[in-house]
């Protein structure tokens, strides 16, 4: 049931990424194939991180170090990045236009993921 809730936390925060961020885009015709593209895009950035994060994190640890975690910013935006790319080879209508636009996404998804999951947690407990 908790993968099943972040997966729907993680969709609303690419929504709200397409809303704020100009070059975040979802060209589904309907609202219902849009919820669609986006939980499957949830998924698909769900799995891109869970893979590649731990592996990325292992090995630039001194970029991490360096530069006090900002680093981690660019990481993500690669990471939005691939995912709009695996979306597109899975032929999903969500699309990332270039390096800015997944760097303010990152951030985006990452503020509004925090916040929702404060706010489930505090509503519907741990």
């Amino acid at each position: 049931m908790k993968i099943i809730i972040k997966i729907l936390v993680v969709a609303a925060a690419l929504w709200a990424a397409t809303r704020f961020v100009d070059g975040i885009t979802v060209s589904a015709r309907t609202p219902f194939k849009e919820i669609g593209t986006l939980v499957a895009v949830a998924l698909v950035f769900g799995i891109v991180n869970a893979v590649l994060k731990p592996i990325i994190a292992t090995l630039g640890c001194a970029f991490y170090i360096l530069t006090l975690g900002l680093f981690a910013l660019v990481v993500n935006a690669g990471l939005l990045l691939l995912t709009s790319w695996i979306a597109e080879q899975l032929k999903l209508p969500f699309h990332v236009e270039g390096f800015w636009a997944a760097f303010w996404g990152a951030i985006v998804i990452g503020v509004v993921s925090w916040l929702l999951d404060l706010i489930l947690d505090a509503v519907i407990g741990d």
